[in-house]
Order: C-alpha cells, then structure tokens, then sequence
C-alpha cells in the first residue's frame, strides 16, 4: 500500500537535500521553542528534536553543523557531548547514557516526513 501525507504530517524537505553523511536542521513549527534535525546516514534517515538533554540546549554552532569533523556522531557543541547517529544514545559528555529525543520519520514520494506535533 501506497503511504500518503496527512495532515497531521510535516514535510521537512526532499530526501535529496540531506546528503548522504550529512545532517540539516529546520525549525520547528510555529509555537515551537525548538527545532529538529534530520542525519543521513547508510541510507536510513534519522530524526531527532535539536536540544541536548543536557540543558535544552541546540546543538549545532552553525546551521547544519551537527556532526563531528568524521560525520560519525552527533556533537552538541555547548558541551562536546557525542551522541550515536543510529539511536541518539549519548556515549561521551555530560550526559552520558541519555538520549535525544528521536521524531518518528517517514519517506513519502522522496519526502522526509515527520508528524506535525513533533519538537513541540
């Protein structure tokens, strides 16, 4: 079955605007304190809200810097906080063994998906 875009979904951007080993940011819906960010990698798309649970903090010091110099892991650039890309799992940091808040994603036509709500 043929998956469609809902009104409750959010459509980030084409999949092809996320290089493959890279990541982009876009910000949240209107209301929304914060933002999220979407990381290509190995084919898959992940998706997670732009705040370190740190201390809410965003993550990236420039738009689409999200990760590190060998697109490996995530980086929170207040705390140098390494996150895994495949689950969001802190590994090194002041945050260690806590997670980024993952937004479930969809592909739709080339479309990266996400629901409406998520990042509020």
């Amino acid at each position: 079955m043929e998956q469609a875009i809902e009104a409750e979904d959010r459509v980030l951007c084409r999949l092809e605007d996320i290089p493959e080993g890279g990541a982009k940011g876009f910000p949240g819906p209107p209301g929304s304190f914060v933002g999220l960010f979407a990381v290509r990698k190995d084919g898959r798309v992940h998706v997670y809200v732009n705040a370190c649970p740190h201390i809410g903090l965003p993550l990236e010091p420039l738009p689409d810097r999200f990760l590190d110099t060998r697109k490996q892991v995530i980086i929170c650039s207040a705390h140098g906080a390494r996150f895994r890309i495949e689950d969001g799992v802190c590994v090194t940091g002041p945050c260690i063994g806590e997670a980024l808040e993952a937004v479930p994603v969809r592909l739709v036509d080339g479309q990266v998906v996400v629901p409406a709500s998520a990042g509020l």
